[in-house]
């Protein structure tokens, strides 16, 4: 009885707190203060989303070259149509994407990472 009871708290758990994947246009910006109120720089490795709260840890991967970065959710945003997600320029220059200005990225919520 324990054990089926056990599984539906996991399946609940998990259908209260979705983590899902998201494909999207990403750009970067150059950091200052964010909607936290955190004062972020340039050298961080930070990002900005509309709906993740603050303090998530993502793994972000360049689509078209297979670059990834871990950030974490310190702003809201991005407001420009098309857009997921944006990175911070170091995350950005892990991800090769400096001289496009965007990419095509996936963002994942990675459960259980530490912040960068």
């Amino acid at each position: 009885m324990s054990s089926k009871f056990s599984w539906v708290f996991v399946l609940t758990a998990m259908a209260v707190s979705p983590v899902h994947a998201e494909q999207g246009t990403a750009a970067f910006y150059r950091g200052g203060l964010t909607s936290s109120g955190e004062v972020t720089g340039p050298n961080g490795l930070t990002a900005a989303h509309r709906t993740l709260p603050f303090g998530t840890v993502v793994l972000v991967t360049n689509l078209h070259n297979g670059r990834t970065v871990v950030v974490r959710i310190t702003d809201r945003g991005p407001y420009g149509r098309g857009r997921v997600i944006d990175v911070s320029r170091a995350a950005a220059r892990q991800l090769d994407m400096i001289d496009s200005g965007t990419a095509d990225v996936n963002v994942e919520p990675e459960l259980g990472v530490e912040p960068p």
